[in-house]
């Protein structure tokens, strides 16, 4: 890359900088002596794809193509040293002439040298130094890229035979730390290969269809991986540039092993019926609620397993496809083309649909779109990022949904968490077995379901808060996520200490009574073991804050505050 004003009126000229962008390049070169392109691109004012081609033409030479792949024939003739400290790549060869990739392609003592070892015509083309020192991570003759093709591929089945929804790669000296989520539970790679994190990193990223020369800034890509025990897996890569170099995490997908039914997510009993239910209307949404990793797209596609796929127009929107769905026309949406859930939710309701799979309400537009086709007759499900069911229905009308629509389109939530299920190996023993490493294989789902009743429709109407709305889902048999987690302990699903651990601290769970410090249901109006009432409630069902006077649903005057003195 070169110095000078130059290069800087013809990026403005062309558009690419304005006056302010490039008088802060100039400031940076001033102040480190890099060269005016390097100064830029450490700024992210222009990225390096961008700017190489018309440096080349600046230049009055070629620009190497991205990513750069070494010509390891010609790379172990030359000096250890010599490309990475005068960036300097050969990449191939033009009949007996040698393509060498420069950073600076008009260094000619460079040229001469590099000529002179190899005996032959060098042509220079402009590249970057960020391209060259990625090239030669993956290409040093004593790293043959088989080695690293070979470590990734390792890491990839062994982390698929053990059973991982997730791979951290991660730099660490000169090597590399893997580690991996099983049953939710992060843990280290006890053997990771023996290659240098940049190796690693640099094989990953041209799996997934990513720039291996941009380190800056993070990128997404993927691709499909067929181990050889079998199945066919989706990969979706992020990577996050660090202090220390770029980490990368890796989302696994059995595309093709979505449950076959509800009942193998966990779901039983007076849930699964309810469930089974709602999918039965012909019209109405249903939205699976959790936080990320609860569970809720594995949901999704089972219940979709239970749906007539044959009798009916069955179309899915997702971000991306998870599971192929036999039967269903399955849309991934690309916000960044223009393709949002609301757009592709627009033009689905044009092609006839009878169900439609939503795999996110994201965003209000989103929601109505969603609603008002419920109302119309479609039944469409979805997810929604809540802690408990009848918190869903407050997210709603956070998003601004229209208490109406919410009311008339919204048919139940279902809430869900994942707990370990107890080895069938040792049954639990904290040593583990040859199973597994604690006493856990494989997961289960852990339910609350809410169908939106009559009652519950006209407290949505009425302006009821989620604490009414959780008091009336109760009083009409809607369970809680606690009490199915029991039960699947008492059938020795799962172990008490898991329970735990997944639902500690969560909003539908007890609260610790100010008196007795026993458990007290959230939404509840006292202590049902004491009798201390929990905070001021008004006769019509609101919760009242400190300092409020009146009832800002019903004005009538403030209860006065609980007498909160301990027991005699």
């Amino acid at each position: 890359m070169t110095r000078g004003p130059r290069l800087g009126r013809k990026l403005r000229d062309l558009g690419i900088l304005d006056r302010r962008r490039l008088q802060q390049g100039l400031e940076r070169q001033a102040a480190t002596g890099e060269r005016l392109g390097e100064a830029l691109v450490a700024l992210n004012l222009v990225e390096e794809a961008r700017l190489l081609p018309i440096l080349a033409d600046h230049l009055g030479v070629q620009a190497a193509a991205l990513p750069l792949t070494a010509d390891r024939e010609i790379l172990v003739r030359l000096p250890a040293e010599l490309p990475r400290e005068r960036g300097v790549l050969p990449v191939g060869r033009q009949g007996r002439a040698i393509l060498l990739a420069m950073v600076d392609p008009l260094d000619l003592a460079v040229l001469e040298e590099v000529q002179f070892r190899l005996g032959a015509p060098v042509r220079p083309r402009l590249t970057t130094q960020a391209a060259v020192v990625s090239a030669l991570a993956g290409s040093r003759a004593s790293e043959p890229a088989g080695g690293v093709i070979s470590a990734v591929d390792r890491i990839l089945t062994s982390a698929v035979d053990a059973g991982a929804s997730d791979v951290h790669v991660e730099p660490r000296g000169d090597g590399v730390r893997i580690r991996w989520r099983i049953d939710g539970i992060l843990r280290e790679m006890s053997d990771p290969p023996d290659v240098p994190g940049t190796s690693a990193l640099s094989r990953i990223k041209v799996m997934a269809g990513m720039d291996i020369a941009v380190r800056r800034r993070p990128q997404d890509g993927g691709f499909s991986f067929n181990p050889p025990s079998g199945g066919s897996w989706a990969v979706r890569v992020s990577t996050l540039p660090l202090e220390a170099g770029e980490k990368a995490v890796l989302r696994i997908l059995a595309t093709d092993r979505a449950p076959v039914d509800l009942e193998a997510t966990g779901l039983v009993g007076e849930d699964l019926r309810r469930v089974r239910t709602m999918l039965g209307r012909q019209g109405g949404v249903i939205l699976v609620a959790g936080p990320t990793g609860s569970g809720k797209s594995s949901t999704l596609a089972a219940a979709v397993g239970e749906l007539d796929r044959e009798g009916q127009n069955v179309v899915s929107l997702e971000d991306p496809v998870e599971y192929r769905l036999s039967g269903v026309s399955q849309v991934e949406v690309r916000p960044r083309a223009g393709l949002t859930f609301a757009s592709a939710l627009r033009a689905v309701l044009r092609q006839d649909p009878d169900v439609i799979l939503v795999g996110e309400i994201r965003d209000r537009e989103t929601a109505e779109i969603a609603m008002a086709a419920a109302v119309t007759g479609h039944l469409v499900l979805s997810t929604i990022h809540t802690l408990d069911a009848p918190s869903g229905i407050g997210r709603l009308l956070h998003m601004g949904v229209p208490r109406y629509l919410v009311a008339a389109g919204l048919a139940g939530i279902v809430a869900q968490r994942l707990v370990r299920r107890l080895c069938p190996g040792c049954g639990g023993h904290p040593d583990g077995c040859a199973w597994c490493p604690d006493g856990y294989r494989g997961r289960t789902g852990i339910f609350q379901v809410l169908r939106v009743s009559e009652g519950l429709r006209e407290e949505i109407l009425r302006g009821g808060g989620t604490p009414a709305l959780r008091r009336r889902a109760r009083a009409e048999g809607m369970g809680s996520m606690g009490s199915d987690a029991r039960r699947k302990v008492a059938d020795g699903l799962t172990s008490p200490h898991e329970v735990g651990r997944v639902l500690r601290g969560e909003a539908e769970e007890a609260l610790p009574c100010g008196r007795c410090r026993n458990g007290v249901p959230l939404g509840a109006r006292a202590c049902p073991h004491c009798g201390l009432p929990r905070g001021r409630t008004c006769r019509c069902g609101e919760d009242m804050e400190s300092g409020w006077r009146f009832c800002p649903s019903c004005r009538r005057p403030a209860p006065p505050p609980p007498d909160e003195a301990p027991l005699e």
